[in-house]
């Protein structure tokens, strides 16, 4: 322990002296003549493309979540014979379950910067006995930026006095125990049965226990005997998308600030198309008898004969193509041009701008029309990963430069960084359906993908190599101090779940509700945050 303190104490140290310019680092970015720069001037210069990084994230978000909602409102066509009329039946049934939707898609996908962060972080220590610690910090803190600041921005979205509950108790109360045990299960690798140490078989089980959440939200959405909880839903409309979404008035790419629709889509087409978060039926064990919106009505609403899929040569697919490039150079949309206040239409153009360049280059993604969305979901986690790669190495510059320790910039500037589609998912989520469940669902589906994932499968690659190559196990560095960030927060998120609980037998909903509640709740979020945030850097950082 008095170790742990002492070198928590010579990197403090360390990172004055180079901050006032005594030490110098030698690794560099792009060029070696960074390394003549001051330190402090570099620091500054690596923290703001750490910023622009992240909003390269940003930037590609809208665009995946474009991808995965044509992957989500996938239908099949399913025909039966009626056996009392012997006439043909056609229905169309969704291909993805909601709650596996939730897990796999939504929270998997928002996830992907955190994970694609902690497996390139551990690809470069193969053939080291340590794991990095840059991905399970990392991980941690988003897990404690998704529960705090996401409940937070959350529960405030919803107008004054509106109330959005969670319809599905049940499954949400699966996802909450997987989310919880996952923790604790971290804990027990790290502290119980093999302390600073991860062997083979613990990293195998930690991946193998998502398949096992898989499988147990599922049979509670399908109300498996024996293995669901008896809770019923609560009832809720057919169509999940608010009424002023659903006639149009509500903006589907205002989240992302550009219109990623070709022109050929009339306005009043553009309202049928949905999103993810309005994949839900009313009944959710039963199918649909109506055609949900695919690629192929798109199609057909540009007047063109119906075809089962879009081929790459297709001329309407390369103009919808040439679309995405043209709209990245636009600065300034028709709705912006209309406002008189010339100080916020200057503000947004310098924010379209500075998007230019990631805009452009994501405009690379091919469309979202071919192969129900695969393709454009694929390619998306792909530049997802690249910006996560540039990310650690900005992060290693930092810390080297600065002495800061890594695990502190994980947790908090990362974390943080990297959470930007989790918060992005649950705002979009709390604003357009009527019910709370993918809002908060996102929440803790995310905190399960982190460990069980995110970590998971960092450490089987890690592990599996040096079981292999050297017959060892992996050692965790500053073990100590992620299992005392694990105590944090898993104390700091009981209070937040019993709020949420409070918040259900009060007001009767878990979002929303009288404004100056939704606030009190709100702020009551940002301090647990802060209290994880502090007491985890007091502790990296050997005061405590």
């Amino acid at each position: 322990m008095g170790f742990i303190h002492k070198q928590a104490a010579d990197d403090s140290m360390l990172g004055i002296s180079r901050m006032l310019g005594e030490g110098k680092c030698e690794n560099y970015l792009l060029f070696h003549y960074e390394t003549l720069l001051g330190n402090g001037l570099r620091a500054f210069l690596y923290f703001l493309g750490l910023a622009y990084c992240f909003i390269g994230l940003s930037a590609i978000t809208a665009r995946f979540f474009r991808s995965m909602e044509n992957v989500v409102k996938h239908s099949r066509r399913v025909v039966e014979i009626d056996p009392n009329t012997n006439t043909e039946v056609v229905r169309h049934e969704k291909v993805w379950n909601y709650a596996i939707a939730d897990i796999s898609l939504l929270a998997f996908g928002t996830s992907f910067p955190q994970i694609s962060l902690a497996t390139i972080d551990a690809i470069r220590n193969m053939g080291n006995l340590y794991a990095g610690g840059l991905g399970p910090g990392t991980l941690v803190g988003s897990a404690a930026f998704d529960l705090f600041p996401i409940h937070a921005v959350c529960v405030i979205v919803p107008k004054a006095g509106e109330l959005k509950k969670i319809a599905d108790i049940g499954v949400w109360l699966v996802e909450l125990f997987w989310s919880f045990w996952a923790y604790v299960w971290l804990y027990i690798i790290l502290e119980v049965w093999t302390p600073n140490v991860v062997t083979l078989w613990e990293a195998l089980l930690t991946v193998l226990m998502y398949g096992l959440l898989l499988i147990h939200a599922y049979a509670q959405d399908k109300r498996w005997r024996y293995i669901s909880l008896p809770l019923e839903r609560t009832e809720r409309p057919e169509d999940w998308v608010p009424a002023e979404v659903a006639s149009g008035k509500y903006d589907d790419n205002a989240h992302d600030g550009y219109s990623e629709m070709p022109p050929v889509v009339e306005e009043d087409e553009k309202k049928d198309i949905v999103d993810i978060f309005s994949i839900h039926s009313e009944n959710q064990a039963g199918t649909s008898y109506h055609k949900v919106p695919t690629t192929e009505d798109l199609v057909e609403s540009c007047g063109r004969p119906f075809q089962k899929e879009i081929n790459v040569e297709d001329p309407h697919l390369l103009r919808i193509w040439k679309t995405q490039f043209l709209d990245a150079l636009i600065l300034e949309s028709p709705e912006s041009r209309k406002l008189n206040n010339f100080p916020i239409r200057l503000a947004r153009m310098f924010w379209q701008l500075l998007l230019l360049p990631w805009r452009l280059l994501f405009a690379f993604v091919p469309p979202y029309q071919i192969a129900h969305g695969w393709i454009a979901f694929i390619c998306s986690l792909l530049f997802i990963s690249g910006i996560a790669y540039i990310v650690t190495k900005l992060t290693d510059l930092i810390s080297c430069v600065t002495g800061i320790n890594g695990y502190v910039i994980a947790f908090t500037a990362l974390a943080a960084g990297t959470s930007w589609p989790d918060l992005v998912a649950s705002k979009i989520a709390a604003e357009r359906q009527i019910t709370a469940d993918s809002a908060i669902a996102n929440i803790t589906c995310s905190n399960s993908v982190n460990i069980y994932v995110g970590i998971g499968v960092p450490w089987l690659i890690d592990t599996a190599y040096n079981f292999f190559a050297y017959r060892e196990p992996l050692r965790i560095q500053n073990a100590e101090g992620l299992s005392f960030s694990l105590l944090v927060f898993f104390s700091t998120s009981v209070g937040c779940i019993l709020v949420l609980v409070l918040r259900r037998l009060t007001l009767g909903a878990e979002l929303g509700g009288p404004r100056f509640w939704a606030w009190v709740t709100s702020v009551f979020f940002m301090l647990l945050w802060l209290i994880f945030v502090v007491l985890s850097s007091l502790r990296v950082s050997g005061i405590i």
